[in-house]
């Protein structure tokens, strides 16, 4: 075994170090400095376990053998000790935002849970109008947001945002290219992207892509666009957006796609699902996707099935295991090792919660229950895959 210690040390030209041949352990009271580049620069043929530090993204990767893995970076634990609920303990914090439907008019409540413990989920504050069927939930490690949705009888265009770590009312953020309901939201920690499902004026189903900058305030701008009309589930890692199911134009397809974060252009066709549903849900790490429930033309009926997708593979999605129950309109969200679905339709409106460990394969299991009945909402983590 060789030993260096020295705060640094270059080649006679000062532009990098010796090469260094056998076990070397580095011991330095400073740091350690990794190779760095762009996503464009990373080495083409690289040994298994290279680390480098994506300048692109802010992350140190790894290439595991057949592609570049984001090293996760620690959510902010958020909790009570205090609690016996599912504030109680620290962990990642997830939320969800409106879209709870108590017939004949939708409520504006926001709610809350720590995704690591079990319980029913607690008050956070309250939307600035209740909304159904909103375009899903974004967020970074310290802002979520949430946008559009439907007002009965029309489209609702706004964009509002909450700070993660306090409990509040939500605040204005913006607008959204035109008014919008039924879709999915997806981001990382710079932009977050709305795959709008149904237009205004009207009930017109689109294939349009918003997207925002989440730490700024200001008006949506223009993505692209995707293959199919109306959306279900999304979600993302650092760099890659995925986007499931939809219709194309009228018919549900089982089309997984894709799209690059930190360009616009539109979504492109990728994988598929095992199965053809529609109006399901989303939610994963950096590795691993997770689509749920829905609902199936044939034979018809809502479905409580979880299907995996390795985002940075090109293989199609799996068998995961089974909700507890089979919702359509749900929402979901996740921390770096778990899933929890919140709420849907059974029909019927529910309360329930369940969730997925999602390195493994399995079943679901209960969570708790939301403080009222939720279908359709905005929901939202500071620990998801994109971050």
């Amino acid at each position: 075994m060789s030993e260096f210690k020295a705060s640094g040390f270059s080649d006679e030209f000062g532009s990098s170090g010796p090469d260094i041949v056998g076990l070397t352990t580095f011991t330095s009271p400073y740091y350690f400095v990794p190779p760095s580049g762009s996503t464009a620069e990373r080495p083409g043929s690289p040994p298994p376990g290279m680390l480098r530090f994506n300048t692109d993204i802010g992350r140190l990767e790894v290439w595991r053998n057949d592609h570049w893995a984001t090293i996760l970076g620690e959510s902010p634990n958020l909790g009570d000790q205090n609690n016996t609920n599912s504030s109680g303990g620290t962990g990642t914090r997830g939320i969800n935002a409106t879209g709870t439907h108590s017939s004949p008019v939708n409520t504006n409540t926001i709610e809350y849970i720590t995704i690591e413990t079990l319980g029913n989920s607690q008050d956070f504050g309250d939307a600035n109008i209740g909304l159904s069927e909103t375009l899903g939930g974004i967020s970074s490690r310290t802002r979520g947001i949430y946008a559009g949705g439907y007002t009965n009888p029309a489209h609702s265009d706004t964009i509002d945002f909450v700070t993660i770590a306090s409990t509040g009312n939500a605040t204005d953020f913006g607008n959204l290219v035109d008014g919008g309901h039924g879709g999915q939201g997806l981001s990382n920690q710079t932009r977050g992207i709305f795959c709008v499902g149904n237009n205004e004026p009207g009930f017109t189903a689109t294939n349009r892509i918003d997207y925002i900058t989440i730490a700024s305030t200001g008006n949506a701008i223009d993505f692209g666009d995707r293959n199919t009309i109306s959306s279900s589930g999304a979600c993302a890692s650092s760099t890659r957006g995925v986007i499931f199911s939809g219709n194309s134009p009228s018919a549900q397809v089982n089309t997984i796609q894709i799209l690059t974060i930190s360009t616009t252009g539109n979504a492109q066709d990728f994988a598929d699902l095992p199965s053809i549903h529609s109006g399901g849900t989303a939610a994963g790490n950096a590795t691993r996707a997770l689509y749920m429930g829905g609902s199936a033309v044939s034979p018809a009926g809502d479905v409580n099935t979880i299907e995996f997708f390795t985002i940075a593979t090109t293989g199609n999605a799996q068998d995961f295991g089974d909700l507890t129950q089979t919702p359509r309109s749900l929402n979901a969200t996740s921390s770096s090792t778990r899933m929890v679905r919140l709420g849907g339709f059974i029909p019927g409106d529910t309360d329930t919660m369940d969730f997925a460990t999602i390195a493994t394969t399995g079943n679901a299991q209960d969570f708790g229950n939301l403080l009222s009945v939720s279908r359709g909402g905005g929901a939202f983590s500071n620990g998801h895959g994109g971050l």
